[in-house]
Formats: C-alpha cells, sequence, structure tokens
C-alpha cells in the first residue's frame, strides 16, 4: 500500500446550496458544522482559476472517525464547480492526512490536479485520479489535521 493513501481524513462532498445541505444533515444527527479556515493562506498555489478556488465555501464536521465536507464552489472554473455541472452533487474527493505534502506528492507517482502550499509547506495536493479510482484522491498535511 502507498503510505500516501493510509489515513484517511475526510470525504468532501460538492453541493449546490451548502446551507441547505447543512441543514439537512443536521436535521438527521449530523453536526456540528463549522467553517473551513479561509483559503488565502495558500502562498503557492496551483489551480486552474485562483478566483473560483477562493470562492468556494467549505463546511466541516468532524465525527468521531472522519471529516465531512461540503463543498459549494461558484460560477467560477474549477474542478469542483465542473464536477457538479457535469455530474451533480455527489463525492468530489477522498481526502488522506500525510505527515509531509511534498514526500507525499513525491511518492504518489500520479499526475497532479491542483496543489496549494502555506509558507511552512504544509498544504494539499489532489491527483488526476478520477478516471481510475472513480474519485478525486487528495493528500494533505496539516498542523491541525483537526480541520
Amino acid at each position: 500500500m502507498n503510505k500516501a493513501f493510509e489515513k484517511l481524513h475526510h470525504v468532501c462532498i460538492v453541493v449546490h446550496d451548502i446551507d441547505k445541505t447543512q441543514a439537512y444533515y443536521e436535521s438527521i444527527g449530523i453536526g456540528p458544522w463549522i467553517a473551513y479556515p479561509p483559503l488565502a493562506e495558500y502562498e503557492e498555489l496551483e489551480v486552474p482559476s485562483r478566483d473560483g478556488f477562493m470562492a468556494m465555501q467549505y463546511r466541516v464536521c468532524n465525527l468521531p472517525n472522519i471529516q465531512l465536507q461540503l463543498c459549494q464552489p461558484d460560477h467560477n472554473p474549477s474542478p469542483q464547480r465542473l464536477h457538479l455541472d457535469a455530474k451533480g452533487e455527489g463525492v468530489f474527493h477522498l481526502g488522506f492526512e500525510v505527515p509531509d505534502a511534498d514526500a507525499a506528492e513525491a511518492g504518489t507517482g500520479l499526475p497532479v490536479k491542483m496543489r496549494g502550499r502555506r509558507a511552512n509547506r504544509t498544504g494539499f495536493t489532489y491527483y488526476n485520479t478520477e478516471d481510475g479510482a472513480g474519485v478525486v484522491l487528495l493528500t494533505r498535511a496539516t498542523n491541525n489535521p483537526g480541520t
């Protein structure tokens, strides 16, 4: 097994209306939800549209065994927007926690779809795995794995 994909951290679901979806989850007892910190902390960013990336809204729910994420892209181009338009609401990516974002990316041998790094080199890499895996895979390293 590739060590980059040993520790599942979260499932990210793209939605049309984040407030409506959050309310539904809360109505069936899944919550609480918190807004994900601003995305502006990423100094190094390789994404199709910086505007599209910065405009995405995220909410997270930390369950005892996994984090659920809701993502609402705006009208700007982004892989999340394209997924929502082509396939509708549903799972966009599976996120795996790694200790070192750069080492994980180098060790996968997979083509990179998007990536971002903070000044301290923590951050994320989305891989172009949708055709083979049926979903985008992501590795992430952060100072606070709870977010």
